[in-house]
């Protein structure tokens, strides 16, 4: 039988008592009634942008990461692109909502917050998992209380019907879906007619064209993990659910107390390389916001749910170890990237000496996201440094800062006749 509570514990992070009990329980009860032995990779991500706009997020993608345009699914209310690295790293499924002000309950939970709703139909939405037995895993997470979509709520929705989807996350506002696929068979997802775009794959293919020629794509390796943030009291049961719903291990948390914030990392149990399936992590503030006048200290994580509600943050990919021209490769890649007119937070961070080097972009106009690239050096077997953490995390909280003020100016305009 397999072990979940195996891996030693990293960190600084104290748990309560009540985490540390129920994540032995939680984990034993998994792996006991087989849960963890039919929940295998992530398989694919979903996403959804704003009309309009998936041909140049597809375009931006195809020279940031390692994904090809596929082929679009067209459904009734949506155009889903399906980008793919291989069979071995997660497909990207992004939802562009062809119908302007088409409402569901993910657009609902962007358009109660400040800057969620400057853009309410970017949105993260979540993973897809692989399962061995469907009807089984499904079974067993019903007896847990898990919710789940009927078939009737997934066609309103145009999601792919050979899917249980559970609904979004109290903690998290992210869903979990799983479908059962044979590891030899491809990956086809069912849902609307097969077609490609004409505008989305002419600006994939001069996307590509320019990766290859600055050999960005011998550099950019696959996801690396996904962070998600939540607000400070919701920490420890995001971490809890998030085991409950996947066949992933609690790695452990790390406190970056001078951003007032913890870092807490959950990886696959059967996987120990990311590419395959995404570590997931969950960022937290130490504090609630109402006592930030008394503690004294900033709260960049807290003040992102506040802005944009509990989501996805970035989306991490790895760079390949080594150099070229004297450069480290993450030097590199984030400097032809600049030149093609992409942004940065910051100039990237950490060192040869201390183990890795990590960069956070500017977040997507398209999606909201932001891309981390990290590459780590030789032996290096850490997932991060503390330091580099409290500098991304800043960072990150000054654009944030800005985008606030530029949704409350916006908002507060009159509106021309």
């Amino acid at each position: 039988m397999i072990n979940s509570l195996i891996h030693p514990k990293q960190g600084d992070k104290a748990n309560s008592p009540w985490f540390d009990e129920f994540l032995v329980k939680l984990l034993e009860n998994r792996d006991r009634t087989g849960l963890t032995e039919m929940i295998r990779e992530i398989d694919a991500l979903m996403l959804t942008v704003e009309p309009g706009c998936s041909a140049a997020y597809v375009s931006e993608l195809a020279l940031m990461t390692p994904y090809h345009y596929l082929v679009t699914l067209e459904s009734e209310s949506h155009w889903t692109h399906v980008l793919r690295i291989d069979m071995n790293s997660p497909d990207l499924l992004v939802r562009e909502v062809r119908v302007p002000g088409r409402g569901d309950i993910f657009r609902s939970l962007n358009e109660v917050y400040p800057i969620g709703a400057h853009k309410p139909n970017s949105r993260y939405m979540g993973e897809i998992f692989r399962v061995s037995n469907l009807h089984e895993v499904v079974e067993q997470q019903k007896a847990r209380e898990i919710r789940f979509f009927n078939q009737d709520q997934i066609r309103k929705l145009e999601l792919p019907g050979n899917m249980a989807i559970v609904k979004p996350s109290p903690y998290t506002h992210n869903i979990v879906a799983y479908w059962e696929r044979p590891p030899e068979d491809i990956r086809v997802y069912a849902l609307g007619n097969s077609i490609i775009l004409d505008d989305v794959n002419r600006g994939y293919l001069q996307a590509k064209e320019i990766q290859e020629e600055l050999g960005l794509d011998k550099l950019i390796r696959p996801i690396d993990h996904l962070a998600t943030r939540v607000y400070s009291q919701n920490r420890e049961v995001a971490i809890l659910e998030y085991l409950t719903l996947s066949s992933y291990y609690y790695w452990g948390s790390y406190d970056i107390a001078n951003q007032n914030s913890s870092t807490n990392v959950t990886k696959s149990i059967h996987y120990p390389e990311e590419r395959i399936s995404p570590a997931k992590v969950f960022t937290a503030a130490n504090h609630p916001y109402f006592v930030n006048h008394l503690v004294g200290l900033p709260s960049p994580t807290e003040s992102f749910v506040r802005n944009y509600g509990p989501r996805l943050h970035h989306v991490a990919l790895e760079v390949a170890d080594g150099e070229i021209n004297g450069l480290a490769n993450i030097d590199y890649v984030v400097q032809a990237i600049r030149a093609r007119g992409k942004d940065f937070l910051l100039d990237v961070i950490g060192s040869r000496e201390e183990g890795l080097k990590q960069i956070f972009s500017s977040a997507s106009e398209h999606s909201s996201l932001i891309v981390e690239y990290v590459q780590r050096f030789g032996n290096f077997d850490g997932f991060f440094t503390k330091q580099n953490v409290a500098e991304l995390t800043h960072a990150a909280g000054v654009e944030e800062n800005l985008r606030l003020l530029q949704a409350e100016s916006e908002a507060a305009s009159p509106v021309s006749a």
